[in-house]
């Protein structure tokens, strides 16, 4: 496709507005979070939507004939919550030179800390037209930037080649090297490492019953019990829990195939569940909670069952979410991730790039001294 071939750029009222098939035929198979049932679970169920912080505001490319051949799942943001890449000192700089900085543009799966593609499209050219689009949205409404996180990587050069600013982090990732069963992945580790995880397997199944629940056999009695395990995690982490209990409900109905809900029993009383998204070739850790707490009861459903899951299912990899340096010793491993911003005043822009380049030298020095540090077998 050429930029001489006539296109219209569109923001739409929400992800609901536009066609299911035409949103996923760009989005396509690879990431849940993209998906046009993820993203309008949330729109439908009041967890974004007004009064949240997170207005829908996605963009579009359309042929003049109404074809959406790109698009960008966006949102307006009052304020910096559930983003898991913080901007708020960015926030506090701009605000201290008596300008706002909310509203933003957010460019992401809303409360997802989970790598995959921003931009949707059907041919690479479309990628400038969609991000101009976006900072026409900025400069048109007065928006102070715009951001995009948790970019996979291939589409970072085109942030790039946009003028966008690359920003990363550091995640903890657990790779499936082929094993056949988790006694596999033990024997790649250090003698002292593999007796520590045995021990805390152990100890976290003990009195307890373990049930990974797939598809139709996730009933609403399931949904009933991880409500309150999600609501006591976020009361305690955000203050306000991000989703509705009606998410959960439309997300059973609408992805059951590809949630795997990870259940504690004591006797018949669930105490204790774990969230996963199943992708094609990875399963993305999401929600935790608990009633009772229980030592290493929350590695053993968040990082061993999962590791148990991804090796049945055939998956190369666990993402377990944001943070947790905790995670190395359980065989997850530091990778990069990365976002994009773009920063409508241009004095701004030169500040922020400059903290941005010292912040990746830091970065990347951590990830170096964490990967020297995994339980894995020296040599």
């Amino acid at each position: 496709m050429s930029e001489s071939d006539p296109l219209a750029a569109r923001v739409f009222a929400a992800v609901g507005a536009i066609d299911a098939a035409s949103w996923d035929a760009l989005a396509g198979p690879g990431n849940p979070f993209i998906s046009h049932a993820f993203l309008t679970a949330l729109e439908d169920s009041g967890s974004v939507g007004p009064g949240t912080g997170w207005t829908p505001v996605p963009i579009g490319i359309e042929s003049l004939d109404g074809r959406l051949l790109a698009a960008m799942p966006a949102y307006l943001k009052g304020h910096s919550q559930g983003e898991y890449v913080f901007d708020h000192s960015w926030a506090d700089a701009w605000h201290r030179t008596g300008h706002d900085y909310y509203p933003k543009l957010q460019i992401a799966a809303p409360f997802t800390p989970a790598t995959g593609p921003r931009l949707l499209l059907s041919d690479g050219s479309l990628a400038r037209p969609l991000l101009r689009a976006a900072e026409s949205l900025c400069l048109q409404q007065g928006f102070s930037s715009a951001h995009a996180t948790f970019i996979e990587p291939a589409q970072l050069p085109l942030f790039e080649q946009a003028g966008w600013l690359p920003r990363s982090d550091i995640q903890f990732h657990w790779t499936n090297r082929g094993y056949a069963g988790f006694d596999d992945f033990l024997d790649d580790l250090a003698s002292r490492k593999r007796k520590a995880l045995r021990k805390e397997r152990a100890a976290a199944q003990a009195g307890v019953t373990i049930r990974q629940l797939q598809g139709d056999a996730i009933e609403p009695r399931h949904w009933d019990a991880f409500w309150e395990f999600y609501q006591d995690t976020g009361a305690r982490k955000w203050g306000t829990p991000y989703l509705t209990r009606e998410a959960f409900t439309l997300l059973g109905e609408r992805m059951a195939d590809r949630i795997l809900l990870v259940l504690a029993y004591d006797g018949a009383e669930p105490i204790a569940g774990a969230l996963n998204f199943i992708g094609p070739d990875a399963l993305y850790g999401r929600y935790w909670g608990c009633t009772r707490d229980k030592p290493f009861l929350h590695f053993e459903l968040c990082y061993y069952q999962a590791i148990d899951a991804a090796i049945r299912l055939g998956l190369g990899r666990v993402e377990a979410g944001a943070q947790g340096g905790h995670k190395l010793a359980r065989g997850y491993e530091p990778v990069r991730t990365w976002s994009a911003h773009w920063i409508a005043n241009a004095g701004f822009r030169q500040a922020v790039a400059d903290f941005l380049e010292r912040e990746r030298e830091g970065i990347a020095q951590d990830q170096l001294y964490l990967g020297q540090h995994t339980p894995f077998r020296k040599g």
